[in-house]
């Protein structure tokens, strides 16, 4: 499972990282609501896997909420984006089986108590970010703007060509 949760994070940083470059070409003065939507909604995904960092290192995340106020600007959101990324592709190479399976214990942002194994953590994390990015490709849809290629198929093969050969 280590490699696949590896393939999925190198997946989710090339789906964030494709997302920001869409999010570049928007025009902000023309379309500055739909902007701020986005950045809301890709905000919140940011917030929800530095919380999970925390809860993967066992120790206080310092969230109160599931996002930021104010809202962080293009390239502040990218730059946290990429570096958090960049944590969880080091985590997945690095975490050993019997830690994946450990289960954890710990609070979400609204009081509520959780209990996830790492495994899960680190499903979760990827799978909320691909709906949230999915909110804001039916946004940039609605404006005309350029989509992303978020698909998993699409990142392997882009990352790996020679799985286009014939067999």
């Amino acid at each position: 499972m280590t490699s696949l949760l590896a393939c999925l994070y190198g997946y989710h940083a090339w789906a964030n990282d494709d997302l920001f470059d869409k999010l570049e070409r928007v025009d902000g003065e023309r379309h500055a609501a739909e902007l701020q939507d986005m950045l809301r909604l890709m905000s919140h995904s940011y917030v929800v896997a530095r919380i999970f960092v925390g809860h993967l290192q066992g120790a206080p995340h310092g969230y109160i909420s599931d996002n930021l106020e104010p809202t962080p600007g293009l390239a502040d959101l990218r730059r946290d984006v990429a570096t958090t990324d960049a944590w969880y592709l080091s985590y997945v190479r690095d975490v050993s089986p019997a830690a994946l399976a450990e289960a954890v214990a710990f609070t979400f942002t609204d009081g509520d108590a959780g209990r996830m194994t790492r495994e899960e953590m680190l499903t979760h994390v990827v799978l909320h970010a691909g709906y949230h990015r999915g909110e804001v490709g039916r946004l940039l849809r609605q404006i005309g703007a350029p989509l992303p290629w978020d698909t998993f198929a699409v990142c392997l093969h882009q990352s790996e060509p020679g799985r286009r050969r014939s067999t």
